[in-house]
């Protein structure tokens, strides 16, 4: 059985005529006769019924099987559009948005692309996550990396969101304090200290509706700088919330513990993109390989 054997015996049902088979395939009508027959030899099956008055029909049996050879032609064009889709050089620009935090990521993945398409120019930018939709829905970068909540991602309908992994939030104290000992902490607790808050939307959405449940917390101050935040941790001055990736990832001191916060509903991190630029061959090479990372 070859390929070509199923190429014909789907056109002679859809021509119901040999000789136009022949014609389309450019073979003499022998060659489609004997390949046919070949073909019913070895499937052990009459394929059609052949006669000079109606052509060639295909018998009950015959249908069946035409009809998967069908969708076999069918797979094989796709599969050598997609081929022809990677053999192609790709150029152009690819613009990812990412929160900050998770560039770790990202590095080997966007490392490996390059290697295999260099003429693709990769920017990247650190932005919080309601800059990053926003951006994607004026396509201004073509992926984002972010983390949302459950609530959230129901709210990104005309996005395509893929979660990568689940993070929860945690508390950052210095190594030497009592609370280091614990395993986590209630979040009312928080009350009884003072904070230091990287500047993140997610984080800020996460105090806002802390404050409505529980009270007004004691902020010392919110800032985008990591060293700051952490002097102020190792210097006892103050606590820091985050997620805990970002904690196990931004090369923090040893003596900076992150304890998880009780009764917090999960975090999922991942990618998104716009529904609109799955096409984009550029996207859709990258999305692949986020697939398999």
């Amino acid at each position: 059985m070859n390929l070509e054997q199923l190429e014909y015996i789907v056109d002679v049902a859809k021509t119901k005529s040999l000789t136009k088979t022949a014609q389309h395939a450019h073979v003499t009508l022998s060659a489609v006769s004997q390949s046919i027959s070949m073909l019913e030899s070895e499937l052990d099956v009459v394929l059609f019924h052949r006669s000079r008055g109606i052509g060639a029909v295909p018998t009950a049996e015959g249908q069946a099987l035409i009809e998967i050879a069908g969708e076999i032609m069918n797979l094989v064009k796709r599969l050598k559009e997609e081929a022809g889709n990677y053999s192609e050089r790709l150029s152009g620009e690819l613009f990812i948005g990412t929160i900050p935090g998770p560039m770790h990521l990202l590095m080997e993945l966007i490392a490996d692309f390059k290697i295999d398409y260099p003429d693709v120019k990769i920017q990247i930018i650190e932005k919080g996550p309601k800059d990053i939709l926003d951006e994607l829905h004026n396509n201004q970068i073509d992926i984002g990396f972010i983390a949302l909540n459950e609530k959230q991602i129901n709210q990104t309908k005309t996005l395509r969101f893929e979660r990568t992994f689940t993070g929860k939030m945690v508390v950052g104290v210095r190594s030497d304090s009592p609370l280091a000992l614990r395993k986590s902490i209630h979040p009312r607790e928080l009350l009884k200290y003072t904070l230091v808050l990287y500047d993140d939307e997610y984080i800020r959405s996460y105090i806002t509706e802390f404050v409505a449940k529980f009270g007004e917390l004691d902020v010392l101050f919110i800032s985008n700088n990591v060293p700051a935040i952490q002097k102020a941790v190792l210097g006892g001055l103050a606590l820091t919330v985050g997620l805990d990736y970002s904690f196990k990832h931004q090369e923090l001191p040893d003596n900076i513990v992150p304890i998880e916060l009780e009764n917090h509903y999960p975090v999922y991190y991942g990618w998104v993109s716009s529904t609109q630029n799955q096409t984009n061959p550029i996207i859709k090479r990258f999305i692949q390989r986020l697939k398999h990372a």
